[in-house]
């Protein structure tokens, strides 16, 4: 192997080229993978820099499959930023006391968590009573029940470690939206996903493609910078999810339909509320 990095532009590389393929099943079960450039991923941690201080002395777990794209959140995140990066054998990701041992003996401190992961490991640390080290843990993957965080916040301050929802989707790379949760959070029925990251656009539209008014329902449009390629051998699929952006004002510019429902409360942080079809 060579001593010193290969040269990208002289391999012919870009930032458009492919970095990976996440299969997702959808609302059909029939398996359609998302093609995700490299220029999408690293836009995901400078678009996020400004709301976290990760660096060089952070440990990161790669706690989730390699089929899940969480786990591209965790890996390129401890690799971005010059952090440590433990793997976790998957006997112990799927014991919360094990884990938990694993989590404080490795000293990590960026825990990335499904929020029914979480809700076990809060009872790991209740019985284990050993200190960790946690910075941050952030919620992905699946509705956060912010109820469900009643007993950590009992126990915790609200910023140590800072708890954090950020919902996302596959097709526009990994994570969509920020929301640094608080102890009043936990009287909500339902989740706060927050604010959009800064180079994405969320738009809310009703049935006939139209922006709905200020509060009401409406399905979730992403654009921006995360969008996907598309999918991996499915034209008609990915005409039919990924559409041409009429509201961005730019040539080319694409937005993902997610078939999710959400509106905008009050304070300007978005609701999630829900599918509109039998997806999970």
């Amino acid at each position: 192997l060579p001593a010193s990095d290969p040269e990208p532009r002289a391999l012919g590389l870009t930032a458009r080229h492919l970095a990976y393929v996440i299969y997702t099943s959808g609302s059909t079960g029939t398996p359609k993978g998302v093609m995700v450039e490299h220029a999408q991923i690293v836009r995901l941690f400078e678009a996020t820099r400004s709301w976290y201080d990760f660096n060089e002395r952070d440990v990161w777990c790669l706690f989730h499959s390699f089929s899940f794209d969480f786990s591209v959140w965790e890996l390129w995140g401890a690799l971005h930023c010059g952090g440590r990066l433990v793997l976790v054998p998957r006997h112990i990701a799927r014991s919360a006391p094990d884990f938990y041992t694993l989590v404080c003996k490795s000293s990590v401190t960026v825990l990335n968590q499904t929020p029914s992961a979480f809700k076990a490991l809060i009872e790991a640390e209740r019985e284990s009573g050993v200190r960790n080290q946690l910075r941050y843990v952030i919620f992905g993957g699946e509705a956060l029940e912010p109820s469900s965080l009643k007993p950590w916040f009992e126990r915790h301050f609200e910023h140590a470690p800072r708890l954090i929802n950020m919902y996302g989707i596959t097709e526009t790379t990994v994570h969509v939206t920020y929301r640094p949760l608080n102890k009043s959070d936990t009287s909500s029925s339902c989740g706060p996903i927050g604010e959009r990251i800064p180079d994405l656009q969320i738009y809310l539209l009703d049935q006939f493609d139209a922006p709905v008014p200020f509060g009401a329902v409406g399905e979730l449009y992403i654009g921006g910078a995360g969008v996907a390629r598309g999918y991996l051998n499915r034209p008609e699929l990915t005409a039919e999810r990924f559409l041409a952006d009429p509201f961005c004002g730019a040539a080319g510019g694409r937005m993902y339909r997610t078939g999710d429902l959400g509106r905008y409360l009050p304070d300007g942080n978005l609701e999630f509320l829900g599918r509109n079809d039998e997806q999970v």
